[in-house]
């Protein structure tokens, strides 16, 4: 399932990017609201996490969109 495009256009394009941004904005949260080191760890870790799993997400799409015979009628 997670070899499909359009699977992994949804992940790499919406999903993960959508869940950093609200770690982010969590993240922020929790430093403004006094509990720094953990708002900290949210912020630096579990956005990164986010982040970097859509940018394997979209290379993972490309690559299985470059592996996927040509089905276009002639």
């Amino acid at each position: 399932m997670l070899k499909k495009p359009e699977t992994l256009f949804v992940l790499g394009y919406m999903l993960l990017p959508l869940f950093a941004l609200l770690s982010a904005i969590v993240g922020l949260t929790m430093i403004l609201g006094g509990n720094k080191i953990l708002g900290i760890i949210v912020l630096i870790v579990v956005t990164q996490v986010f982040a970097f799993g859509a940018f394997f997400a979209l290379r993972a799409r490309k690559a299985a969109l470059l592996e996927e015979p040509d089905a276009s009628p002639k």
